[in-house]
């Protein structure tokens, strides 16, 4: 009698297996390479996932681990350059144009109209994924970097208020070490003290000043004394901070405040998303608000995929993945573990806690609020970016680098830039 019944049970077992064998060699795939390595972005990650097998499509990991991308940019140019470029990438701000313009990515204007992208997409958004009137980029969401998270426990039982001033933010300071806390939780790698020292010159002056810097590079911009007060408040800063941080993850970094080993921490609202991996609540673990004096202004940064422009043989399935992100159900699901807010004009504001609301809220009131992150390369060219950041860091490390000297050795480069570019141009013009 067993043996009688075995027989089917094979039977069936077999024909599960040819279904599935089948089903996976129907299914297309694509590989997508990033830099989301950290608790809270795998987990957006997995929702990327997830939504594609669904469309049965294949997530096929590219996964380079670097701090703001800096290494997986060099993987995606070596891999074009050899002829091994994935189907989708992870690439941001002026890279895409960058791009685009050398004929690499793939142009999908059929999507964009299909989908009527323009009346979907926030105004920015939509000029940034676009080049010479071509859709060239899929955008996923909106970071606010200018964020200033605090440990909720330690603010309470120190009777202490989220700062809106440096004044307040150093008096606070000052009360949290005399009680043996460190108040600012913040490594020495380059790009997060970049990131730092970004958010405190816009407190320290204006968009329309920071543009003058960090966009045009304006040699007189680095000259001028809200430069000069920028970099004093980094290195004033610097006493707060702990002294065995070194060059550690932005993600270590936000255990030392889950932790309560460290009371703030001033990075990109994807910390937001660490912190929830981590088990911590918005508004119960802790609470996040502008960097201080930056309340009117959103300084951001806006995840985007491109198409690889390979060949035709997978135009359709990278397209049909292009119009799945910006659906609104994957984009409130997405953005909601990401830390991110959602590039819609209209999403479901009930899915965001208060933090995503305060910054879809303020995104969404247009240019006069928004700043272009320098770190996070909406800013400038990945060259003028990396000059700047190695000087900021330099100023930072040495106490004996001079804010004069810093100053001046910016104000070379830009110059150096200045002219580099306008040769450029004439050669253009010439061609």
């Amino acid at each position: 009698m067993a043996t009688i019944w075995r027989q089917p049970q094979r039977g069936v077992l077999v024909l599960i297996l040819l279904i599935l064998v089948h089903i996976s060699a129907c299914a297309e795939s694509l590989q997508v390479l990033h830099w989301w390595r950290s608790a809270g972005e795998q987990k957006a990650v997995a929702v990327l996932n997830n939504r594609m097998a669904q469309e049965n499509i294949q997530w096929r990991d590219g996964l380079v681990p670097s701090g703001s991308g800096i290494g997986a940019n060099i993987v995606l140019k070596s891999r074009v350059l050899a002829g091994n470029a994935p189907e989708v990438a992870q690439l941001n701000g002026v890279l895409i144009s960058e791009w685009a313009d050398l004929g690499l990515l793939l142009e999908m204007d059929s999507v964009a109209t299909s989908g009527k992208w323009e009346k979907l997409l926030l105004p920015s958004v939509w000029s940034l994924v676009q080049s010479h009137g071509h859709l060239v980029a899929a955008p996923l969401g909106v970071h606010r970097t200018n964020t200033l998270f605090f440990n909720k426990k330690i603010f309470s039982k120190y009777d202490l208020s989220a700062p809106s001033t440096w004044d307040e933010f150093e008096q606070i300071a000052k009360k949290l070490q005399q009680a043996g806390i460190v108040p600012l939780a913040q490594s020495t790698e380059p790009w997060q003290l970049a990131t730092l020292f970004e958010t405190i010159l816009l407190s320290e002056s204006s968009p329309a000043f920071y543009q003058d810097a960090f966009v045009r590079k304006e040699p007189a911009a680095f000259y001028d004394q809200r430069f000069s007060r920028a970099l004093k408040r980094l290195r004033t800063l610097k006493k707060y901070m702990m002294l065995s941080a070194q060059e550690r993850t932005w993600m270590e970094m936000a255990r030392e405040l889950a932790d309560g080993n460290a009371a703030m921490m001033i990075m990109g609202d994807w910390v937001k998303g660490e912190l929830n991996a981590m088990g911590l609540v918005t508004d119960v673990g802790f609470g996040c608000t502008a960097v201080p004096e930056t309340g009117n202004y959103h300084l951001y940064n806006i995840d985007t995929l491109v198409m690889l422009a390979k060949d035709n043989s997978l135009r359709t399935t990278q397209e049909k993945f292009a119009q799945m992100l910006i659906s609104p159900a994957l984009q409130a699901e997405y953005n909601q573990v990401k830390g991110s807010v959602s590039v819609l004009r209209n999403p479901d504001l009930s899915k965001m806690d208060s933090c995503s609301r305060a910054s879809w809220k303020l995104f969404s009131r247009g240019s006069s609020v928004q700043v272009p992150s320098l770190v996070h390369r909406m800013a400038t060219d990945e060259i003028s970016k990396d000059a700047i950041i190695a000087e900021i860091h330099r100023f930072f490390m040495d106490d004996q680098m001079t804010i004069g000297e810093t100053q001046r050795r910016l104000g070379a480069i830009a110059r150096y830039l200045s002219k580099t570019k306008a040769g450029n141009d004439a050669q253009d013009i010439n061609r």
